[in-house]
């Protein structure tokens, strides 16, 4: 497990590049954190590092943004409006677990879980990075991050 501190968005997006800079097709990531806490800010880092051009916001009403134009393509979810399992599994969202691309999914403890360890979480995608960004302070984000299978 790894731990930075963030003291700016700015930072959050140059974490968020860097990882997709090297990313590889079929990464799912997924981003706990409360509101305001940065996780849109990383997804636009990482669709930068991708090499997508395109506006990065939240899908938090359309559930889910597919950017194409980069080295990868980025599916870009958000579970936000969703409130139980059976909503996440009627909206058919199962087939970003395993994507033609990298998969970024918002308030991903809504399906597999409370940071990896709640029992009774839908099984993890075979390659994860599990992300939970912390508000410390106005512009301070503590980012903890682990990989499974990456």
């Amino acid at each position: 497990m790894a731990t930075c501190i963030s003291h700016s968005s700015a930072e959050t997006e140059s974490l968020g590049e860097r990882w997709g800079r090297a990313a590889h097709s079929g990464l799912v990531i997924a981003l706990s954190g409360d509101l305001g806490a940065g996780k849109t800010q990383l997804v636009k880092g990482l669709a930068r590092g991708l090499g997508v051009a395109a506006r990065v916001h939240s899908p938090t009403f359309t559930l889910v943004n597919e950017y194409r134009g980069g080295r990868l393509r980025l599916f870009h979810l958000d579970l936000y409006r969703l409130e139980t399992r059976a909503q996440i599994h009627g909206a058919g969202l199962e087939e970003y677990l395993q994507p033609d691309g990298v998969a970024v999914i918002e308030w991903a403890e809504r399906y597999f879980g409370v940071w990896r360890s709640e029992s009774g979480g839908q099984s993890p995608p075979a390659l994860c990075r599990w992300v939970k960004i912390e508000v410390l302070g106005e512009t301070e984000r503590r980012i903890t991050y682990e990989d499974s299978g990456v």
